[in-house]
């Protein structure tokens, strides 16, 4: 449906894979965070049917992640973690514009754009991980990433006229790849 401007290097992947076990703590608070994020948008906007049967099930199904995530950290004896402030989040959300309408709408893109980058990043980590069990894990995230980046796009269109959400993605993809470019590699999601 769209594509990322910036694409993250191999070196990203590394920092990862050499303390795999921050990343997973990160990766269980970004799944908890991504729960939260679709019961506050079906709770702001309950008149919206198809954003809030959307929201339900994706709030579910991100739970479901969050639980994922948890047992592998239990199975390597390595505890949930405190949440950490995103700087990625934060600095994308910066480009919320005010207004009920241009709010959802953003709202709605941006989830859509930071969806595509975990999809992009699970990949990356499915690719590099050795055969097994972890891997089999982030190859399915990662589609079920690329699944949410289409969602979020889709109920935009539902919700607003095409080319306005299209001028409007295009400029939160350009924004998105400056974040991306200047925040350092960490053994976390973004």
């Amino acid at each position: 449906m769209f594509e990322l401007k910036y694409h993250t290097p191999f070196e990203w992947t590394e920092g990862v894979l050499a303390d795999f076990d921050t990343f997973l703590q990160d990766h269980a608070a970004a799944e908890k965070k991504a729960s939260g994020m679709a019961m506050s948008m079906l709770s702001h906007y309950p008149d919206r049917r198809k954003l809030v049967r959307a929201m339900t099930d994706l709030a579910l199904e991100e739970m479901i992640h969050f639980k994922q995530v948890l047992k592998l950290l239990m199975e390597r004896d390595v505890s949930l973690g405190n949440d950490q402030k995103d700087p990625y989040i934060k600095q994308i959300r910066a480009v919320f514009r005010n207004g009920r309408d241009e709010f959802l709408m953003d709202r709605l893109l941006v989830a859509g754009v930071i969806e595509a980058r975990g999809h992009e990043r699970f990949s990356l980590v499915a690719e590099a991980l050795p055969a097994g069990k972890e891997k089999e894990f982030y190859v399915a995230i990662a589609k079920s990433e690329e699944k949410h980046k289409n969602l979020f796009v889709e109920l935009a269109y539902e919700y607003f006229d095409k080319q306005e959400v299209d001028t409007r993605l295009e400029e939160i993809l350009i924004a998105e790849a400056e974040i991306c470019k200047n925040i350092p590699f960490t053994a976390a999601l973004h």
